[in-house]
């Protein structure tokens, strides 16, 4: 039976990891719990699998939870803000820490968890994006695993297995296109937070499903495919994939191509992150070909979804300019959730804040330089929406005024 402890418990990733140890209790234990602030679903989730220890990470919360499980018996060490989620990441005997929590705020805990000696199973992408430089010498020092929980790069580590070194020449990265891969370009301006709310795939989070719509999600995928398999930033690609049934696909030195399948479903790459190098056998509806049908593919089209450009720039230029991008984006798409600025100004504010940082990137930066990023930029969002409020923009040839929308 595997230890785990996980950080965010109550997002999508939460819910469908504890939903795997549910459904496998023979195989998987919870050693502790990390929540934002979600306490009627957190307490549910502590009564029900009884971790030593948890924290939620909005304190004033913390007296709403010990009176919600006030009756335990034992008691969970009840712990609370950012210090107590990070304890919990490296508390006890868990083999294995899930990184659920959602944006930069999930580098702190991963970095105690690699620190503890744990394997992690990462499930948050930004961990790598923001803190590579930092985050890949600590797993090398102290002998972790980490080990890709999200479906794409699952798929092209389970592609990997028995790949010999040097074997990898490229890999492809498939998206779902999001909500607005059938709409025209020049529809863009009118979207609400509801279009973009409404991905035709997959269940998500908010964040990660805006993300989806612009293609953000797969620009960042692409950093983090970057620090998780060595390659250069010319060798991964992005292909639209609207079926999402190939989760992604890798090409060996000799143009063989390798492909993962299945249904969209969380829970495969969580399994699998959680059982490796094991293959635990589940009553998970299987994959029909048939009921499939036909699987289609395009290139994305750079026009609509600009931030796939910005993603790439920011990978080469490295140091602490993905940092930069990563916390501008979740500062303008939190804005845009917020509906304090349009659809299109989600692009315009990340470029504008990594212009801003082109003189001031750090080509080896300390975990202290990359946390003083991601706070400059999340500032300088807020200064980018007065900066651009009246600028106009250009999509395809068409000109849209700002202050006529």
């Amino acid at each position: 039976m595997k230890a785990i402890t996980l950080v965010g418990s109550t997002g999508s990733i939460g819910t469908q990891t504890l939903d795997i140890v549910s459904q496998y209790p023979d195989q998987f234990r919870v050693v502790g719990l990390a929540a934002g602030r979600n306490v009627e679903l957190f307490a549910a989730q502590i009564r029900q699998f009884r971790p030593e220890i948890v924290a939620i990470s909005a304190a004033e919360k913390l007296a709403e939870l010990k009176a919600a499980i006030q009756d335990l018996n034992p008691q969970p060490i009840i712990l609370a803000g950012e210090a107590g989620v990070i304890e919990v990441a490296r508390y006890g005997d868990a083999e294995t820490v899930v990184t659920g929590i959602v944006g930069c705020a999930g580098l702190l805990p991963t970095i105690a968890a690699i620190e503890a000696g744990k394997d992690i199973a990462l499930a948050n992408k930004e961990t790598l994006i923001a803190g590579g430089p930092v985050v890949l010498p600590l797993v090398e020092k102290h002998g972790v695993k980490l080990l890709p929980a999200d479906s794409e790069h699952s798929a092209i580590f389970q592609c990997l297995q028995g790949v010999p070194q040097g074997g990898l020449r490229k890999i492809l990265l498939t998206a779902s296109g999001g909500a607005f891969r059938d709409w025209p370009v020049e529809k863009l301006p009118e979207v609400t937070v509801a279009d973009a709310l409404k991905h035709p795939n997959w269940s998500m989070g908010r964040k990660i499903t805006v993300d989806s719509a612009t293609l953000m999600n797969k620009g960042l995928e692409v950093i983090e495919a970057h620090f998780l398999f060595g390659l250069d930033y010319d060798d991964i690609e992005i292909v639209i994939h609207p079926q999402s049934i190939i989760h992604s696909l890798i090409e060996l030195q000799d143009t063989s191509v390798l492909a993962q399948l299945g249904w969209p479903d969380m829970r495969l790459p969580l399994l699998y992150a959680l059982s490796w190098p094991e293959r635990i056998y589940t009553d998970w509806e299987r994959l029909d070909l048939v009921k499939a049908g036909s699987l289609t593919f395009r290139e994305p089209d750079h026009q609509k979804y600009p931030c796939m450009r910005l993603a790439y720039a920011a990978g080469r230029a490295g140091g602490s300019m993905p940092a930069v991008l990563n916390a501008a984006n979740e500062q303008a798409v939190a804005l845009f959730l917020e509906e304090k600025i349009g659809y299109l100004d989600i692009a315009r504010c990340i470029e504008w804040v990594c212009d801003r940082h082109q003189h001031d990137n750090r080509q080896n930066p300390s975990l202290d330089d990359i946390l003083n990023a991601d706070q400059w930029a999340r500032q300088e969002v807020l200064t980018a929406t007065t900066k651009l409020a009246a600028q106009s923009y250009h999509i395809q040839g068409i000109t849209y005024d700002k202050a006529a929308i």
